[in-house]
């Protein structure tokens, strides 16, 4: 299940509507659950302010996203319209979990911390980009970082203590040096790189 950092309290994002697929209503759906069964199970699914809800016909597996029917969406303009929209069901309506085992939405606000108990940011959002789940931290000043929700990099979870343990991968949590900055477009101190200060004057 995922959570955004706008998302509405007490609600659990199941799943969020995408591109159109042919021209008779079907929709491509990316889901958030483990189990397909959640676009079915807790009836039909609603929208942040709960003003629209969607009741799923069918679904099948396609890649990475799932091809579904939804009741009163019967052509491609009722689709398109919706392409975005994010489902949600209310989090009481959820099963309890096991041991060690989380909903997104309950990462979400989290402080993220090293070993030495030092903060990195707060977790605004968990991303999947095709690879497994990533923590998207966010420090108070600076850019983010994507952090592998794995058992060995984020060993340990205290949800009712708010934070997670991080133990990051060599390197990943390090500061751009003054050459990736110059491509990324940000500001560089040409005081301490005087050789780049150098390539971009005039011949």
């Amino acid at each position: 299940m995922a959570k955004g950092p706008t998302d509405p309290e007490g609600k659990v994002c199941i799943a969020q509507f995408g591109a159109a697929h042919g021209i008779r209503g079907e929709v491509r759906v990316k889901l958030f659950a483990d189990d397909p069964d959640a676009l079915f199970a807790y009836g039909p699914l609603e929208t942040a302010d709960g003003a629209r809800k969607f009741e799923f016909v069918s679904a099948r597996e396609s890649k990475t996203v799932f091809v579904c029917r939804v009741k009163g969406l019967n052509n491609r303009n009722d689709v398109e319209a919706l392409t975005g929209t994010r489902l949600y069901v209310d989090r009481e309506q959820l099963p309890e979990l096991e041991e060690e085992e989380f909903y997104h939405s309950d990462l979400i606000g989290l402080d993220a911390r090293l070993e030495d108990g030092s903060s990195i940011g707060s977790i605004v959002a968990i991303h999947d980009f095709g690879a497994g789940d990533m923590l998207d931290v966010m420090p108070k000043r600076g850019k983010g970082y994507y952090i592998p929700f794995t058992r060995e990099v984020v060993p340990e979870v205290k949800v009712s203590q708010g934070y997670v343990l991080v133990t990051p991968p060599e390197g990943l949590l390090d500061e751009p040096d003054e050459d990736e900055k110059a491509q990324e477009g940000e500001g560089v101190d040409f005081s301490k790189t005087p050789e780049l200060l150098d390539g971009l004057k005039k011949e």
